[in-house]
């Protein structure tokens, strides 16, 4: 916060969060929200290198409008998302063997799933989004994590949902038949997921027109995992 006489003048909202992956517990913090009155506006540069002065921490931009890209690149971020990729999961191979559950939020305990990914699965089911798990029949298990999102065009806004977490996109790409006719029982055809291209054998269309991510510091996030960002936090 920036503070004049006792009197907020600016703000930077900041989202904390842990993320485990490969055996190793990461810090990351998504820069959220902000505002600074334009008298003030000379100190936002700052507000925000006070916000991101620890080097342990990898912050992450994922909602830059088009315009602050070269401000931010400026200020030493990295895009590793250039844009979206809009998939029709029904219209993919369904693998024989493959079952999809939705995960409540209170549950405590899913069969060969670590804690800590059980925990994430019935925190963001918390948060509103509809946690997966989809096993196959020969014992593997994934988890999903997706959000209701509203696309629009025009006067058109098909139902869609938003990929907030799997493993890997190649996970993804195996369930996403299986996925595609679980969430078709619920009204959504389609499911928006980052990426930086065409993904192969995934029907659908890749834009940079929107969703571009930025990041800076030590651990480069991947693709797929927004768990606990404004995005889930407060809604696309």
């Amino acid at each position: 916060m920036l503070d004049h006489d006792g009197r907020a003048v600016g703000v930077l909202l900041l989202l904390y969060s842990s993320r485990h992956q490969d055996r190793t517990t990461t810090v990351h913090c998504n820069l959220s929200s902000w505002y600074v009155e334009p008298a003030f506006r000379s100190y936002a540069p700052l507000l925000t290198r006070i916000a991101q002065k620890n080097k342990e921490v990898t912050y992450l931009n994922i909602s830059a409008a088009t315009w602050t890209w070269p401000i931010i690149e400026a200020q030493g971020f990295h895009c590793y998302c250039s844009g979206l990729f809009l998939s029709i999961p029904v219209l993919s191979r369904r693998e024989p063997g493959l079952s999809v559950e939705a995960i409540a939020p209170g549950i405590r305990a899913i069969a060969d799933l670590p804690d800590e990914e059980v925990e994430l699965l019935a925190r963001h089911a918390r948060y509103g989004c509809l946690s997966l798990v989809c096993r196959a029949a020969t014992g593997e298990v994934y988890p999903f994590i997706l959000q209701p999102l509203r696309i629009r065009r025009g006067g058109i806004a098909p139902p869609a949902m938003q990929l907030i977490y799997c493993r890997d996109i190649a996970e993804y790409v195996r369930c996403a038949g299986a996925i595609g006719r679980a969430l078709i029982r619920r009204g959504k055809i389609s499911v928006v997921l980052d990426a930086n291209g065409r993904i192969p054998g995934l029907p659908g269309l890749y834009s940079t027109l929107r969703g571009r991510k930025y990041f800076k510091g030590p651990h480069p996030p991947r693709l797929a995992d927004l768990t606990d960002t404004e995005l889930v936090l407060y809604g696309p």
